[in-house]
Formats: C-alpha cells, structure tokens, sequence
C-alpha cells in the first residue's frame, strides 16, 4: 500500500496553465464571442455586442473561478496482491480524500495502466464534502509475465458548465509483478537426490539432531544425553553428540540463449522453459532444498550461495518470492554458448535441474561437462526442430534429426535428459526423471509428456505451486 497527497489544484501553476485548461465547449463559447464582438463593432449593433461579451465572459469566470479555488486532496493506492501468476487478476483499490475545508465539485480519476493491463479506469465523483473520502476500485490482469507500473494517478475538476477542466498528478505509483504461472509436481526422487533435510551427509554442529556416534563427556553437557551403553563400554561417561543434517543444494539452470529458442509469445519455446524453471524452483523449495536460479549469463538468484528453504535458512515463501521476481522478468539473452553457466557453478553442486533451449554439438558437450560439477543431474532438452514447426519459423540454424545424438552425449556424461516437445506436460516429464528406473530409450512416456497440461487457477505468487513429499 502506497500514498500521498497530492499538489492543490489551481496552486502555483498560474492562469496561463488555467487558461489552457479550456475544453472544447470552453473554446467554442470564447470564440463565439469575439466574433459576435467583431461583428457588433463592424455593424453597428449593440445587442450583438452584449451577446458576444457574455458569450466570451461565460469560459473566463469559469476559468478563474477554477483557479481560485484551492483544494487539498490526498489519493492512496492498494495493490492486491502485488505478485501474481500470469492470467491471473490483482484488485487495485483508489482512496480520494479531502483534506480542505470546501467540498469539491465534479472530480474525475483516470489511473494509468499499460495497455497490457487494460483500458485505463476513470471515474466520476459527484461531490466530496470537506473532510470526506471516496474510494473506488478496479481489477487488472496479464497475460504476459513482467513488471507493470500503475499510476500515477490523474485528477481532473472540472466547472459545472464543462467549460473547463484542471488536471492534475499525484506522485503515487505501484509495480505489479506478473510472475510465471507454477504447476504441480510429483513427489518423485532424482537419480542421485538426498533429501533436502536428513538423508544427506552430516556434520557436527552445536544444535540439531542426535546422533548415536557418542562423544566424551564435557563439563556443562546435559546428563539427559548420557550414552549409558557407550559408558558401559568405554570405562567413562560419554554423551550423544549434537549433529545436524547438511543440506543437499540444488541449482536450476535456465538457457535463455535467444538462438537457443524458437518463437515469440505466450506459447513459445522460451516461456515453456522459464515457466518449467518456476515450477521446478517452487517445487524444490517445498520440500526443504536451498534453491538457487542460474542462468546461462551467469547471473544466480538469490545469490552466489544460494538460500535455505528450510530450517536455519531464509522463509521459502520469501526466497520463491525472489526466484519468481526473477523469472518474472527474464529475456533472452545474446550469449553465443554456455560458458558463463559452466564457470558460475560450484563444485559439489548437489542436484543440478537444467533446462536448456536447441543445442548444437559443441554447445551439448560444454552442457554435458557440467554434470562433472554435481552429484546428480537432470537436463530437459527441447526440441528445436518440433518447436521451430510449431511456431512456424524457419530458422537456418535448426538441425532436424540430430536431438537424439544430443541427448546421448548427456546420457553418456551421467545426465538424466529428456527431450521436449511443444505442448509437453511438465508434471509428466517429471515424473519421467524419477530416478528409479531412469529414463528409458523409448515407451509410453513419450505419448504422455506430450499431454498438455492445464494448471488450475492460483490468486497469489506460489498458491498451487507445487505438492510437497
């Protein structure tokens, strides 16, 4: 929620910026009466003249009766929610005050929007006694994933005759984040993956999770954690240590290499794999992994480290906020290959999720090399050749027929790689990395990742976003 008052109306901006308040109809009247004046004076009629005087007379009193009138107004804007998935809708409320002693006359309110969003919103206020508050509201919404500003708020007065109108602007605006819409994802486990919390190795700690390897006995330890067998066995008190589970990181890898990606638009290659990117990022946040967002410039999200989602870490409501912002305005990029991703990643990476736009051969060797950095890795590769019919774009440097080569160049370096079709279900092909029985030459689970998937209705950033374990 944001607010502010806003500058008087008719205040310093002098009569000249009154004057160029006139309306059409204004206009019209002052016109009217210069030439009736003229035409009095070159006739000789006194009628006429008078008619022309009050004709030219009507627009000015208006004009300076709008310019004398000072009113103090405040506008307060809410947004609701300030993030929200694509297509979906966010209430914008508009609160008008008068903070003067004189009640207003006809207020009309216009908030800028882009187009994007919509028409603008006006309304009519007929009358805002002093001390009052009118509020008013509308609903906006995006079929596209970006960062919209709203306002700032328009102002116009105008007199009772039409014949003018003051506008003024408060200096209030907000942004409304369209964030990739999230789908959710099955609970099924990587090759390779250890849980986000407990499965993974151990280290010691001041506080966590028992352990059953004892320890000695140290002045101060609490004798509520007395190993009473390892006492027995080692001829002196000992005590169960204190460990907590070292957490197993993971890093998703979006490819935004414009080259990489074929057609524009809501159903294009590029938005398929940024909304994947979102899915799987929430998803993992769900269930306990510290999460981070590379992409192929190098760039992480939330940082270099990374973020806990889980306990001792950051909210994961706050650190999916973060990665949806992200992707929320993610483009492509100009990059020619993949080596700012290669040298941005750790060693020890954990769990490495890719996805990665047309690559050609030395672009999927420099990809499969990656998998040397992580413990486990699973790449969904898109089909450049199926997504460039799709979008109807003729590309000279798509190469049919060669993303079966590409994918044994991953399978071959460790990789558990998928290919993707346009209209692939996410949900499908994920559960199709389930690492149990790996990812299988050829069978049904072609035809079901080419199901499309329809994603329920969400209101806020990660409502809906995925199923934890």
């Amino acid at each position: 929620m944001s607010g502010g008052s806003g500058p008087e109306t008719g205040g310093r901006g002098g009569l000249r910026a009154a004057l160029a308040g006139l309306t059409t109809r204004g206009r019209s009247f002052l016109a009217a009466g210069v030439a009736a004046a003229i035409c009095a004076y070159l006739l000789g009629q006194a009628d006429l003249l008078r008619v022309g005087l009050l004709l030219a007379a009507l627009p000015l009193v208006c004009v300076l009766v709008l310019h004398r009138t000072r009113y103090r107004l405040a506008a307060r804007r809410t947004l609701t929610p300030a993030r929200v998935p694509v297509g979906a809708e966010a209430r914008v409320g508009l609160s008008v005050e008068n903070l003067s002693r004189l009640p207003t006359g006809v207020l009309m309110l216009q908030d800028r929007v882009p187009y994007v969003l919509g028409p603008r919103p006006r309304f009519v206020l007929d009358r805002v006694e002093a001390g009052g508050r009118r509020e008013v509201s509308y609903r906006v919404r995006s079929d596209l994933r970006g960062r919209f500003p709203l306002g700032p708020l328009e102002l116009r007065l105008a007199d009772p005759f039409g014949m003018c109108e003051l506008t003024c602007a408060f200096g209030v605006s907000d942004t409304l984040t369209a964030v990739p819409r999230t789908q959710p994802l099955p609970p099924v486990r990587m090759a390779g993956e250890a849980s986000g919390y407990g499965d993974g190795r151990r280290s010691a700690a001041l506080a966590g999770e028992d352990d059953v390897i004892p320890r000695g006995y140290r002045h101060g330890d609490d004798l509520r954690r007395v190993h009473w067998r390892s006492t027995a066995r080692h001829g002196e008190l000992m005590v169960r240590r204190e460990e907590q589970p070292r957490r197993t990181r993971c890093t998703v890898l979006l490819d935004t290499r414009e080259a990489a990606h074929h057609g524009v638009g809501p159903e294009s290659a590029f938005e398929w794999a940024v909304a994947a990117a979102a899915s799987a990022s929430v998803h993992l946040l769900e269930r306990g992994f510290p999460v981070r967002l590379l992409t192929d410039t190098g760039t992480s999200v939330p940082g270099p480290e990374g973020t806990a989602g889980g306990p001792g870490g950051a909210d994961p409501a706050a650190t999916a906020g973060l990665l949806l912002d992200a992707l929320a305005v993610a483009e492509p990029s100009g990059e020619p290959d993949l080596s700012a991703a290669y040298e941005a990643l750790r060693g020890g990476e954990g769990l490495l999720i890719a996805f990665f736009g047309e690559l050609d051969e030395a672009a999927a060797e420099a990809a499969a090399r990656m998998r040397r950095r992580s413990t486990a890795a699973v790449a969904f590769v898109l089909d450049g050749a199926a997504w460039a019919q799709h979008s109807r774009e003729a590309r000279s440097g798509a190469r049919p027929g060669t993303l079966d080569d590409r994918l044994r160049i991953f399978r071959a370096a460790g990789w558990t790689a998928l290919p993707v079709a346009p209209g692939a279900s996410l949900p499908a092909l994920w559960r199709a990395a389930d690492g149990a029985g790996g990812i299988p030459s050829d069978g049904p689970w072609a035809g079901a990742a080419a199901t499309p998937y329809t994603p329920a209705g969400t209101d806020g950033a990660a409502a809906g976003a995925g199923s934890g374990t």
